[in-house]
């Protein structure tokens, strides 16, 4: 099969790095196209046989997979834009947790799939976020379910719990990262290491714990549990955390869930106006 790209910021060129370097689509069969079409030739210098194709509808019909990865409020008109151009037998693939697979289905006349990725795919790991349409094949679901395993686990979800598991799954690399950057300022500020140092030991200590997880030495409870021994510096740490951290992801949650609203407020408003 032939895959589309729509939008080739951030997340589209993580996608389509983790496909050439997983080498689960050949180059050849990937089509491309971005608003600014610099950025996408861009990619094509890393991967020269891939196509760039300037006008969208173009790749539409050129493809039989089609994700978009543009932004929320930029596939309404976009998919009003290429509703003639559609063919019962395209997938549209979206990466975008707004949109549920009911209303995409609503807006064309095809088949529906929600792929929701991580950067962390681009390491051919973490998750990928699946949900399905009523009017998709069971080979086309398959087909896409077995793609995605070749660079990440595909996890099928409930709607209702979308913007909780993007959160996790998609958001989480950047709050833990940001917790992280935190870290490694304050143990410069308070002593004498400095910030080169620190930086490698906590990417180092994230390497390990990644590792520690992944082949099934401990679950996190019972890693807090062997490292926090009764009465010793972890413990202290342990229980300042506890004294700080308050009710910090709970703002996080209902902060990130807060815009989520916000965003399909604003996609339905837009589909009314449509």
């Amino acid at each position: 099969m032939k895959w589309g790209v729509i939008g080739t910021g951030n997340m589209g060129e993580i996608l389509i790095d983790s496909w050439m370097s997983s080498n689960v689509i050949d180059q050849n069969h990937l089509y491309i196209t971005n608003r600014t079409i610099n950025k996408a030739f861009s990619i094509k210098e890393r991967y020269p046989r891939i196509h760039v194709i300037e006008d969208v509808k173009q790749l539409v019909e050129e493809v039989d997979i089609i994700y978009i990865c543009v932004k929320p409020l930029q596939i309404h008109p976009l998919l009003v834009d290429l509703y003639s151009s559609l063919r019962k037998d395209h997938c549209i693939v979206s990466i975008t947790s707004p949109y549920s697979v009911e209303i995409l289905e609503s807006l064309v006349p095809c088949q529906i799939a929600r792929m929701i990725p991580s950067i962390t795919n681009r390491a051919l790991s973490g998750i990928t976020l699946a949900s399905f349409g009523d009017q998709i094949t069971k080979e086309m679901k398959a087909y896409l379910l077995q793609s995605s395993r070749i660079y990440s686990t595909p996890k099928i979800i409930n709607n209702n719990i979308t913007r909780m598991a993007s959160d996790i799954v998609s958001c989480g690399p950047a709050f833990f990262g940001y917790l992280a950057e935190q870290y490694i300022e304050a143990a410069t500020y308070e002593t004498d290491i400095n910030r080169e140092l620190a930086s490698e030991l906590t990417e180092q200590m994230f390497i390990g714990f990644g590792k520690l997880l992944e082949d099934g030495h401990f679950t996190l409870p019972e890693l807090i549990e062997k490292v926090c021994v009764k009465g010793g510096v972890t413990g202290e740490g342990i229980k300042a955390m506890e004294k700080d951290i308050g009710n910090l992801f709970h703002h996080l949650i209902q902060a990130t869930h807060a815009k989520y609203q916000e965003d399909i407020d604003k996609i339905s408003k837009q589909m009314l106006e449509g």
